[in-house]
């Protein structure tokens, strides 16, 4: 009788695996303009148009926007000319990727690290096909690790061999401010008009943490992608046992138990969708049990942010 080997993947993806997802990726629902902004980028949602940069200056026409007038130029002329200017044709992508212990971890569906890893994957390689440049941000209890944003295919390697090979957990413990950490760590990284998406379950996000984030959506388009595990969501009643591998537990869940585990969890996506309405930050919803390219594909529909 043949025996079903299990997916490592699940667990653990493989450079090889997140290579693979660049053909998918090409597949990826792009955005649509919206009355939130007025923009013509590519990317999966919703988000603030790109930035425009100087080209040259002429001769004012009728109909020309009186406010981008060149004053210097029509003061040495005596004739009035306008500025032109071009929408910026790449801007920075930046990932972060949170790696501490308690995303090593999935009742169904695969790890939570490989979910934000797989993500974290098919958005470079569009990044990569749409000509920006891609950086990161991979951080855990014991270090982060910040990677800036270049071009081309190199840039989504080394990014990707990053998240491969830091795909381990470092500790049991999670210390509470190592989320916070990286948050704070982030704006110095992901210069103003970069797309930023931040992946996490955002266990032990403190006020410090949100009031980053909030600093960061100021000047950047702010993606969170919240990864759970179904069981976050709803603690089963009766004996269950966990592991990681070293270390086992049994937990026997009575209906008490059960609700507050239930009301943890729907406090910790309330605190996250109102700091997304707070701060106009677009927020995706992934469970571990989820298929990573149709959450990016219907994360293009407004309804299914839980903003």
């Amino acid at each position: 009788m043949a025996t079903t080997k299990p997916d490592n993947s699940l667990v653990r993806p493989t450079l090889e695996d997140l290579i693979r997802l660049s053909q998918p990726a090409a597949g990826l629902t792009l955005a649509r303009p919206t009355v939130r902004a007025l923009q013509s980028g590519q990317y999966l949602s919703a988000f603030k148009g790109r930035g425009m940069e100087f080209d040259e200056t002429r001769l004012y026409a009728q109909g020309d926007d009186v406010r981008n007038l060149d004053w210097r130029v029509t003061a040495r002329t005596g004739k009035p000319h306008t500025k032109l200017f071009r929408e910026e044709r790449e801007r920075p992508v930046f990932l972060t990727v949170d790696y501490r212990s308690a995303m090593f971890f999935a009742t169904r569906g695969m790890f939570k690290s490989a979910m934000a890893a797989r993500l974290s994957a098919l958005i470079a390689w569009s990044a990569r096909r749409h000509g920006d440049r891609v950086g990161g941000q991979i951080f855990s209890e014991a270090e982060s690790i910040e990677l800036k944003p270049e071009h081309g295919h190199r840039a989504v390697l080394r990014l990707l061999k990053m998240l491969v090979d830091q795909a381990s957990p470092r500790s049991d413990d999670t210390p509470e401010t190592a989320l916070q950490d990286a948050l704070i760590r982030l704006p110095r990284h992901a210069r103003p008009g970069s797309l930023v998406f931040v992946f996490s379950d955002f266990r032990h996000l403190t006020a410090a943490g949100e009031a980053s984030l909030s600093r960061l959506s100021r000047h950047c388009d702010l993606v969170l992608v919240f990864i759970f595990d179904p069981l976050e969501q709803r603690l089963p009643l009766g004996p269950h046992r966990f592991s990681n591998g070293r270390r086992d537990v049994l937990l026997n869940a009575d209906a008490r138990t059960a609700d507050v585990y239930e009301h943890s969890f729907r406090v910790r996506e309330e605190r996250l969708r109102e700091l997304a309405r707070r701060h106009g930050i677009r927020l995706v919803a992934c469970r571990t049990t989820d298929e990573p390219f149709f959450v990016l594909q219907q994360s293009s529909r407004p309804s299914l942010f839980h903003a």
